[in-house]
């Protein structure tokens, strides 16, 4: 332990002298259109992955137009649900009597993701604090107003959830200062390329028009007559679908924002005359064909290993001295941290730049951050857990929407109806987020790259993180040293104890 504690504490030096190493070296712009001139030799990547997805969307048509089509009015009429009949019970409800709720759940999301786009440049800093003050408090009043409905299972839900999200606040507290920056320099950057929010915008148009279909299905779903446990496992394999269908939708948004921003960067500006023509059709183009299937992997597994990563770090920061507790959380925290070296969000900048496979793509950009010491610049930011708060913030609403309009009507289908619309407004929402998002992983990957980069773009706030990242290196270094001087000292006193 002792050795392993010893190669942190030579490690954590050799970051910081490569940190400075990075802000004193010359620019690099010619290795950058290097790297981007290689787009015109891409190769189809992680196949099996788009080839899972592609044939996972065609079953899914299929079955949710059977499963829509099976409490449908009209099809009663022509007696096709006959073919269905041996699997459901009929005449309790109709898919026509749900649908309308799930196109109001739409409307919302969809309503909400928009505003959040619109008024990005007016009052970005003032959305951003609502969504990690708010959700707390919403989260509590959605947990009473469940209990007063009688669904106590959603009132515990959102009571943990309420008292996970205020116990990480509180151990982010102080980190929430620098997040808050690098969040306003991504949104500075996002409003210099409007062509960009109309990729959102035009994705977001996708997602409603699966949307129209899955609802279909889903409404089907919430009016059979089956056993409520066929329904609820219907719907968590129709909610897990849309969750993979909304993430590959948000990746391809990061794939094609965080190729623009990259070019920006490289180049010097959004006007320079060196940015090849025609960019954000190419990144479109490479996001749709070429990558699509790296997305289609990645999106399986990166959001719920980012989850689980926010909150371990945010437990392990507020330990103390327990070493009971800080030994297990250690252990998870380690095994969480090698996911993280082959599952992680930069992956998709490295996918935009140089058309690798997304593990390679995340391995790459992973000891990259290692090699310069970014790393602890990147593990400090909160930005993608405050940007998962408005998403999250947005599905609440949406879903409150719907569940308020089912309680009014059909009390014994709103739990159904209340969670799978919560999703529908997290899927519309992220995909306004992951615009911001995408920035702010492409000015980690350039900053790791050339800080000079940053600095051209930005002095002021080179000079910025600059100085965290010389802050949060000098921090982690004092504290290996200060760990592996408590275990040199429990190693001697248990030489010194006599065998018993």
């Amino acid at each position: 332990m002792t050795d392993s504690l010893s190669s942190n504490s030579s490690f954590d030096s050799a970051s910081i002298s490569a940190a400075d190493q990075n802000v004193v070296r010359s620019q690099r712009s010619g290795d950058g259109g290097q790297m981007l001139a290689s787009v015109t030799s891409r190769r189809w990547r992680d196949i099996f992955w788009l080839a899972v997805f592609m044939l996972h969307l065609i079953v899914l048509g299929c079955g949710l137009v059977v499963l829509g089509l099976n409490r449908f009015k009209k099809t009663d009429r022509l007696n096709i649900d006959r073919y269905t009949a041996r699997f459901m019970e009929h005449h309790s409800g109709l898919t026509e009597n749900y649908w309308p709720i799930y196109a109001v759940a739409g409307g919302v999301g969809t309503v909400l993701g928009c505003t959040w786009l619109l008024l990005l440049g007016s009052h970005a800093n003032e959305m951003l604090k609502v969504s990690v003050h708010i959700l707390t408090t919403y989260l509590a009043v959605d947990s009473v107003l469940c209990f007063w409905g009688d669904q106590f299972f959603w009132g515990v839900v959102f009571a943990t959830g309420a008292a996970f999200q205020f116990l990480y606040v509180i151990s982010v507290i102080d980190r929430l200062p620098f997040t808050m920056l690098v969040l306003r320099k991504a949104v500075k950057m996002v409003l210099s390329l409007p062509e960009v929010m109309r990729v959102a915008y035009a994705f977001m148009l996708v997602m409603l028009l699966w949307l129209g279909l899955w609802s279909f299905g889903a409404a089907g779903v919430v009016a059979s007559s089956m056993g409520d446990g066929g329904r609820w496992w219907l719907l968590v394999v129709l909610s897990v679908s849309l969750f993979w269908i909304g993430a590959v939708l948000c990746n391809a948004v990061h794939v094609i924002v965080s190729g623009m921003v990259f070019l920006v960067l490289i180049h010097g500006g959004r006007e320079a005359s060196s940015i090849p023509p025609n960019s954000l059709m190419n990144s479109l183009r490479y996001a749709v064909t070429t990558s699509f299937g790296s997305i289609c992997y990645g999106s399986l597994f990166t959001a719920a290993i980012r989850t689980l990563r926010w909150e371990i770090r945010g437990v392990r920061s507020k330990i103390g001295k327990n070493e009971c507790l800080l030994c297990c959380v250690d252990f998870l925290f380690h095994l969480v941290e090698t996911l993280v070296r082959f599952f992680n969000k930069y992956a998709y900048v490295q996918i935009a730049v140089n058309g690798k496979g997304f593990n390679h793509s995340a391995r790459d950009a992973w000891e990259l951050f290692q090699s310069t010491g970014v790393e602890a610049l990147v593990a400090y930011d909160c930005s993608g857990a405050v940007l998962l708060m408005g998403t999250l913030l947005g599905g609440l609403v949406t879903g409150t929407c719907s569940g308020v309009w089912t309680w009014i009507k059909w009390r014994d289908r709103v739990s159904m109806v209340g969670s799978t619309t919560m999703l529908v407004g997290m899927v519309l929402v992220g995909l306004a987020m992951v615009v911001v998002e995408s920035a702010v992983t492409s000015i980690y990957i350039c900053y790791a790259e050339d800080p000079l980069l940053i600095h051209r773009w930005d002095p002021e706030f080179f000079d910025q993180m600059s100085e965290m990242l010389h802050h949060r290196l000098q921090y982690r270094s004092a504290r290996a040293r200060e760990v592996l001087t408590h275990n040199r000292r429990l190693d001697g006193h248990i030489q010194q104890t006599p065998p018993a």
